[in-house]
């Protein structure tokens, strides 16, 4: 790979998660405090990001696999979800700013997939060159974190005049730069002939489903489903969690998990191959739990230790799990339906399972709170890291270790 295409496809994911990032840490904590939403409200807002990545597979599979060109799909979703994110930020109840977040988030979530097939039509090796790639993406959301705290957006006294509003401006302009940058991309045409004959299923690009026939990628699909229900709980309540106990700049705070996501995708390809995916996996699983217990008996005082070493796991708990997942997809697709594919995991991660996990979050949250509308966040936390253990231990008993092989 040129050194120019790895610039390309470096400041594309830098841009992608500073979007990404640039918003959706703080939704929570704005919800809660500019809309005046519900833990079942907040889960509905939430909830708009795994409809998108459950309508993404179709998206990718109908179009980019077999008529245009994905770096141009990838350009006009965020040029739509530009204007899309102003209209979020000039909304002033939940019921306004509803259908905004939930169609930009069907507009959005295929671009995931899309920014992934970008990068490996260009890689000779995804296994060793994706890893240095992504990490920019991580780099991207640190830098939107960072800026948040240091515009002082999510201090309290910010948070309660609105501020966090401007996080919606903010991303609104940066997508409509990646926009505008997605047409000057290496092209990643069509793998399919558009002329080719076409089965229902080819149409609505769920030929990856074969890829359920494999008994290993099966329970890997089930696995990435399950797994992101406990994952749910993170998004949805890490930022309103630091915030009620009292956690100051906790936008940039939680930004340390992105540092260390920095440090773990440059070990990434080093564990991955010393140790297999088997167990790359399942250090990300165990460390979901970890996290959990970390965050359910730590607190802003003497203990607070204990809640950075949890969101310092992130790095080990998404990269360990989501990236090495990404390549053990793209290892399994084949050469015609490697976008379809991204899509399908998309599908089980941040589709189905975080649906359910988003769903069961905001019952849990809203069962631990009391009048004051303040939490009982031990009580929140301990489910789901009870959850991902248990999911842990299925995978480790029940999935066969295989070797990485790309097909031809």
């Amino acid at each position: 790979m040129k050194i120019k295409t790895q610039f390309q496809l470096s400041f594309m994911m830098f841009l992608e998660f500073f979007i990404w990032g640039g918003w959706f840490v703080t939704l929570g904590t704005f919800l809660g405090s500019n809309l005046q939403a519900t833990g079942a409200q907040s889960a509905m807002a939430f909830s708009t990001q795994s409809w998108g990545a459950i309508i993404a597979p179709f998206i990718i599979g109908l179009i980019a696999d077999r008529y245009f060109n994905a770096e141009r799909i990838l350009g006009v979703l965020h040029l739509i979800g530009a204007l899309l994110m102003y209209m979020m930020y000039q909304s002033t109840d939940f019921g306004a700013f509803y259908p905004y977040v939930l169609s930009y988030m069907i507009v959005f979530m295929p671009t995931l997939a899309l920014v992934n097939s970008v990068s490996f039509n260009q890689m000779t090796d995804p296994a060793k060159q994706f890893s240095f790639v992504r990490v920019f993406g991580t780099i991207g959301w640190i830098v939107a974190g960072s800026l948040i705290s240091f515009l002082n957006w999510d201090s309290t006294e910010s948070v309660a005049q609105g501020m966090l509003q401007n996080t919606f401006l903010m991303t609104a302009i940066a997508s409509a730069v990646l926009g505008l940058y997605s047409f000057t991309l290496p092209k990643t045409p069509p793998k399919i002939d558009k002329d080719e004959k076409m089965s229902i299923s080819n149409i609505l690009g769920l030929d990856a489903l074969s890829l359920l026939k494999d008994r290993n990628f099966l329970l890997f699909f089930v696995a990435s489903v399950l797994i992101c229900i406990p994952l749910a709980f993170y998004y949805q309540n890490a930022s309103p969690f630091l915030t009620e106990i009292g956690v100051e700049n906790s936008t940039f705070k939680m930004s340390i998990g992105q540092m260390s996501e920095v440090l773990f995708m440059l070990l990434l390809p080093f564990f991955f191959k010393k140790f297999g995916f088997k167990m790359t996996i399942l250090a990300g699983m165990l460390a979901w739990t970890l996290r959990y217990l970390l965050f359910a008996y730590g607190d802003s005082g003497e203990l607070v230790f204990m809640l950075i070493i949890g969101i310092a796991l992130h790095g080990l708990c998404y990269d360990f799990f989501f990236v090495s997942g990404q390549i053990y997809t793209d290892t399994k697709a084949g050469k015609k339906f490697k976008s379809a594919a991204q899509g399908l995991i998309t599908l089980a991660t941040y589709g189905v399972g975080m649906l359910i996990g988003f769903y069961i979050a905001g019952i849990i949250t809203d069962m631990y709170q009391n009048a004051e509308g303040m939490h009982n966040w031990e009580n929140i936390w301990v489910y789901p890291a009870g959850f991902a253990l248990v999911v842990a231990l299925l995978f480790a008993l029940l999935f066969k270790d295989e070797k990485i092989e790309y097909q031809q």
